[in-house]
């Protein structure tokens, strides 16, 4: 009857005479270099995949272009003036204007408003109104 160990010293001899496998370390040290060569690569590969394939599926919605326009270009920067420094000896000039004057439909626009804002009836807002728009 055979024992587990005479088993597992024969299928070892065996595969080891099969094979021609035997016991020598500079096969072991090639097959551990060789295997983290191919290691190496395969990790690369996976990088360089992994950063072009979100770049090459890209999801274009129904009627947009797939080329996208390029950015706008930057604004120009804000153009900066030193104010003038006023003179002690000098009057200061400034030009008083008066505002133009509204249309008279403006005016009777308004005047119809504050009319009604007052609560006049309808016939005092016209008197008011007409009163008013020809006075402003």
């Amino acid at each position: 009857m055979r024992t587990r160990g005479d088993v597992q010293a024969n299928v070892k001899s065996t595969a080891l005479a099969l094979f021609g496998w035997r016991h020598n370390i500079t096969c072991m040290k090639r097959m551990f270099v060789s295997s983290g060569i191919v290691i190496a690569s395969v990790a690369s590969l996976m990088l360089i995949l992994a950063d072009v394939a979100p770049a090459q599926v890209k999801f274009t919605p129904p009627g947009a272009s797939p080329l996208v326009p390029p950015p706008p270009p930057p604004p120009p920067p804000p153009k900066i003036e030193v104010p003038k420094i006023p003179q002690m000896d000098q009057v200061p000039r400034q030009s008083y204007q008066v505002a133009p004057r509204p249309s008279f439909s403006d005016r009777v626009s308004t005047c119809l408003d504050e009319a009604a804002a007052s609560g006049l009836g309808p016939a005092e807002r016209e008197v008011y109104a007409r009163a008013c728009a020809n006075t402003r």
